[in-house]
């Protein structure tokens, strides 16, 4: 029955440009999802009435459903339809929204926020659709913009966030977010055309479980190290049963009839150097989100920070997503004529020169004004070449699975940019009226930190084949 009526869906034609931008609108709308409660953070103590280290659960439960979901909804997308899963992910995002807004408890917006963590899977499978449906001239210029959204969410969002906390009740976000959810899956259901595109066979149940377990207890041991301690049995025992576990998906993967993912077409040099170059933009990006909004936020005084409201800070970083945004045309007009290869290159080594720049300049707030242009310019790159060189790699059936393990490697550069930023941050401190904040020494070993993750992702693009041999097979044709 479902067959049938995604094949009746396709008789109704939807302008290819409404598509991309409803899929876009869903982009923008899961990124915003991770700077929703960044201006409350640090009050969640209080608004939840419940320990630090239990709030901060609130942000750490979202990063973990994320990184799990996000290559199992891929998986789910290329068997039972790629706008079906989107669609349940949206859904999600909304039930997890109205949890979390009419929650007064901490239980409550945990529950919240894992749901709305689920959603971050329809960015890698909104590329996967318009892989699907727009011929490759246009698919470039799509795909950047959709890998925008990834930045531009969070950096739009921000400013957004800012200003409801300033003047209205914390719950107001998470209304908020419901009503974007609302919009997106009424857009969705409209205007994105049901996938007829299949992969045939059972879904691998076991290897989503393994895979989640493992994911959960490394990512664990990398978000909750510096608060538990690096070297505590709980981060010890979180980070090696997590590896053990992904060690044993893996040889299991490699034996299963019907992989969760075929690690086979995952170890392609062209993949394994994307992803690995993944892992590196997402340190490298996360450690600006980390270091910059506090270096611009801190008292003057302290010797560290230029004094900067939370709502002014948001307006110095948001314009980098922007930039995200308005490079997109640009980006896919690169990938038709340099290719992707050359793109990655180049947006890695721009992130570099900003951190670079930082080191030799940051004592004023046009400083980081322009270090975040700068960064804008080499992740709106280096995003959009990330899922071109993924599809030029692997078959069709395969795109949606294999760009949500891309977006997964992003997260575990996240994940580790933020646990060892604020490992740096909290080490390296003086005392300033009875609070520990950091030193300019602390903010100088941060970028020297992001700007090797931002080489090493530069060096390890340039190991992607410019031909590889197994082009002819994947789901689009080698450009470079």
């Amino acid at each position: 029955m479902g067959d049938r009526d995604d094949r009746r869906g396709l008789t109704h034609s939807t302008p290819k440009w409404l598509t991309v931008a409803v899929l876009a609108f869903t982009g923008l709308c899961s990124a915003y999802m991770f700077t929703l409660v960044v201006p409350i953070q640090a009050e969640l103590p209080h608004l939840l009435n419940a320990d630090r280290n239990d709030t901060a659960w609130v942000v750490t439960i979202t990063l973990l459903v994320a990184a799990c979901a996000t290559p199992i909804s891929g998986r789910l997308g290329d068997m039972y339809g790629k706008r079906r899963i989107v669609l349940v992910l949206i859904v999600a995002l909304s039930v997890g929204s109205l949890v979390a807004a009419l929650s007064g408890g901490i239980g409550g917006v945990i529950l919240g926020r894992a749901l709305q963590g689920a959603t971050t899977g329809v960015i890698p499978l909104g590329i996967a659709i318009m892989r699907d449906v727009l011929p490759p001239a246009r698919l470039g210029t799509a795909v950047a913009l959709m890998s925008a959204t990834m930045g531009v969410g969070g950096a739009v969002g921000l400013p957004v966030s800012a200003l409801i906390v300033e003047h209205l009740d914390w719950h107001v976000l998470f209304w908020l977010a419901a009503a974007l959810g609302a919009v997106a899956l009424v857009l969705v259901a409209l205007f994105v055309p049901p996938s007829v595109l299949r992969t045939p066979g059972r879904f691998d149940y076991v290897g989503a479980a393994g895979l989640a377990a493992g994911l959960v207890g490394l990512l664990l041991a990398i978000s909750r190290g510096s608060d538990w301690g690096w070297l505590s049995p709980v981060t010890l025992g979180c980070g090696i049963a997590g590896v053990a576990l992904l060690l044993a998906w893996g040889w299991y993967q490699l034996r299963a009839s019907e992989p969760l993912l075929d690690l086979r077409v995952a170890a392609r040099p062209a993949v394994l150097f994307t992803n690995l170059a993944a892992i590196g933009m997402g340190f490298a990006l996360f450690g600006t989100n980390v270091t910059m909004p506090q270096l611009l936020e801190l008292p003057v005084e302290s010797g560290s920070g230029l004094g900067l409201t939370m709502f002014a800070t948001a307006l110095v970083v948001m314009p980098s997503g922007l930039v995200m945004m308005l490079i997109s045309p640009l980006s896919g007009w690169l990938e038709r004529r340099l290719g992707a290869r050359f793109m990655l290159a180049f947006g890695t080594g721009a992130v570099g020169v900003a951190y670079v720049f930082v080191l030799l300049w940051s004592s004023e707030v046009w400083h980081l004004f322009v270090a975040n242009l700068i960064v804008g310019v080499g992740v709106g790159f280096s995003f959009a070449a990330m899922p071109m060189l993924i599809m030029r790699s692997v078959p069709s059936h395969e795109t949606g699975a294999s760009n949500g393990i891309n977006a997964l490697f992003r997260s575990l550069g996240t994940a580790t940019a933020s646990a060892v930023m604020a490992a740096v941050l909290a080490a390296i401190t003086v005392d300033y009226g009875g609070v520990a904040v950091p030193t300019p020494v602390a903010f100088e070993v941060c970028f020297w930190l992001g700007a090797a993750a931002s080489v090493a992702a530069c060096l390890l693009s340039l190991l992607i084949p410019r031909h590889p041999h197994y082009a002819e097979h994947a789901s689009l044709p080698d450009r470079a």
